[in-house]
Order: structure tokens, then sequence, then C-alpha cells
């Protein structure tokens, strides 16, 4: 039976005690045993790990580095076990994060300080970017998307609709004019994106049918909070979602425009993972930690209540 997890153990006992027969009383095993151990592990690896001497054992240049690697091994293991065993009020280990820039700094980055009160153990590591990321590739644990959600090797959570809204500042309408048609967009500077994946048109209702109107601006982002942020600048018009302009609408920073005429189609937001079966406590209790929070934040009208 393959115990190369356990000789990694007896080693790292020789070398923190120093002595076969200290490492033997730790381990509660005979001074032989332990050092047969070694000679059959140097055996196996055909290096020498220990110079052996009557004063004292000293580690090989190849004795050093399997003392390293063994440390990291066993701790990775041990983590591993932790985290596979414990319940959900001990949960720990990292919980790697990726969702849009508008949905983690709106949505997700204002529950953090509750959840860690809930689970201080848990290391939230999070990325904030408009692309799609690659769970595999990245090594993410979940994924907050809007919309674009075909890969069908992934568990979806839904958390709700994103409707999307054209928006302006009061500013910007003064200085150009509120548009009432669909035509009016061809001399509004429409602020837009550079993703591949998105095309410079924005669904439009016209004529009892709904068509992809042509726009052109003068800014195309790689997130919508550059987009948002430079509407409310009064730079132009912008399609934004519901949730990313709710605070602006309020303030009265932002009006909706062409509300007849835009579609208001909406996109679905979705927590997605790799799964679902035997879900890491870490991941689990995230999930159910935000899921309904987020849920309630992406109703209408909702203010985000991190309690």
């Amino acid at each position: 039976m393959d115990n190369r997890a356990g000789e990694m153990q007896v080693f790292v006992a020789v070398v923190e005690t120093g002595s076969f027969s200290a490492a033997a009383r730790r381990l509660k095993m005979t001074p032989s045993t332990v050092s047969k151990l070694v000679v059959r592990l140097e055996e196996r690896l055909g290096v020498r790990l220990v110079e052996r001497s009557t004063r004292r054992l000293s580690l090989t240049t190849e004795g050093h580095l399997y003392h390293e690697r063994a440390l990291r091994m066993l701790s990775d293991l041990d983590e591993l076990e932790r985290e596979l065993t414990v319940g959900s009020a001990g949960a720990s280990g990292t919980v790697r994060i990726n969702a849009s820039v508008a949905f983690g700094t709106i949505a997700v980055e204002p529950l953090l300080p509750a959840f860690w009160q809930a689970h201080p153990n848990i290391v939230i590591d999070l990325s904030l970017s408009d692309e799609m990321a690659d769970l595999y590739l990245e090594r993410t644990d979940i994924a907050f998307r809007v919309g674009g959600m075909d890969d069908s090797s992934l568990t979806a959570r839904r958390i709700g609709t994103a409707r999307r809204l054209i928006v302006a500042a009061p500013e910007y309408l003064d200085r150009n004019g509120i548009p009432t048609t669909v035509e009016d967009l061809d001399r509004h500077n429409c602020l837009g994106f550079n993703f591949q994946r998105t095309q410079p048109v924005w669904p439009m209702r016209t004529g009892g049918r709904i068509v992809d109107r042509m726009v052109a601006g003068t800014l195309l982002a790689n997130n919508g909070e550059t987009v948002r942020r430079l509407a409310v600048a009064g730079a132009g018009l912008a399609r934004l979602g519901e949730y990313h302009a709710r605070a602006d609408l309020a303030a009265g920073r932002l009006v909706e425009v062409l509300a007849d005429a835009g579609v208001g189609d909406e996109e679905h937001v979705a927590a997605l993972y790799l799964g679902p079966h035997r879900l890491p406590a870490r991941v689990r209790v995230f999930l159910e930690f935000f899921v309904p929070r987020l849920r309630t934040f992406m109703i209408e009208g909702a203010v985000l209540d991190p309690n």
C-alpha cells in the first residue's frame, strides 16, 4: 500500500526532533522502525536525504528540498481534511469569486463585512471584471454573471433578472435635448462597450416590432461602472441594468429616457459554480449567505440589507 504521506510525517519528525530516537518517541514507534522508514524513502527516491554521524543528523541538499515540500503537502492535506469535515460555523479557507465590476461593487462588496462576522475564517479572493471568467482555468469557485450562461457544465443558482434602461444625466439632456424617438439616437453620444461579444446595437421598439439599432459614441469601455460614471458626468446616453443605475435614478443624477421605445430587455443574474455535489464547506456557506440577500437586492427598488 502506498503510504507516502506517512513517510513524510516520519521524515518531518526526524528533522524537527534531530534524531531517530526522539522522532520515535513523538510518533510512538521504535527507533529501528523510524530508521527503516527513512531508508526505504531514500531507496525509493534514489537519493540520500540525511547524513548520519555519531553526534547528529544533517540534511543533504535533496533532504532540505524534500523537507520543505513535505511540510507544504502535509499542511495542504490537513487543510483539505478540515475543510471537508467541519461544519458551517467552522468553515475556513479561501473562496475565489469573480463578478462584473458593477455587480461586485454594488451588490457583493457591501455584504462582505457581515459575512466575515459570521465566518471570520474564510478569505475572499475577489476579482472584478466584465470579461467572462473561465472557472476551470482561473480556479474560480463562484462567478456572478449577468447574461451569458451557456456553459452547461456549470451549476447555476438563479438570483434574479436585470432590466436594461437607457439613462442620461439631466445636464446632458439640457445641452443636447431629450430623445423622444428611436431615430433621435443618431444625434446623441451613446456610451458603449468594447467587448468582442458585444455589438454596438441597442434593441429598440419601433413600428410595432423590435429592431437592433446601431449606436455610436465617444466611449467604448470594458466595464459598466466606467460607463455609469461617465453618464453621471454628462458625457452621453448609457444603457445600464436597473440595479446598476438605481441609486443614481433615485438621487436624480440620472433619468430614464425612451422608456416607451426601450425594450427593457432582461438578462438573468446567477451564481455559477462547479458542482453541484459535495461543495466544500467554504463555498457552501458563501452561497447560503449571499444568494438570498442578493435575490432581495435584485428586486427593483429593494435596499440591500446585509443582516
